[in-house]
C-alpha cells in the first residue's frame, strides 16, 4: 500500500492549489503537516498560476492500494 499527502493551500486569487508528497513519514501529526503549511506560506515558497500561497486550506493522506492479476499472458 502506498501512501500521498495532499497539502491543500488557498491562493491570493481564492482558489485551491495542491502539492502532493509520495510517501510521507509514517505517523506524521496534524501539528507537523499545519507547521510545515505555515512555513511554506510565510516563507512564500510557491507560486502558482492563481497566486502565492495564503492560508491553509486542508490536508489529507490518502492510502492507495494496487492489485495484479495474473492472466497468464506469454
Amino acid at each position: 500500500m502506498t501512501q500521498v499527502l495532499e497539502l491543500q493551500f488557498e491562493t491570493t486569487m481564492g482558489k485551491t492549489a495542491t502539492i502532493t508528497i509520495d510517501e510521507p513519514k509514517p505517523n506524521i501529526t496534524a501539528s507537523e503537516i499545519q507547521q510545515v503549511m505555515q512555513t511554506i506560506i510565510t516563507g512564500n515558497v510557491f507560486e502558482v498560476k492563481s497566486g502565492a500561497f495564503v492560508a491553509i486550506r486542508g490536508a489529507r493522506l490518502i492510502d492507495r492500494q494496487v492489485s495484479t492479476f495474473e492472466l497468464g499472458i506469454m
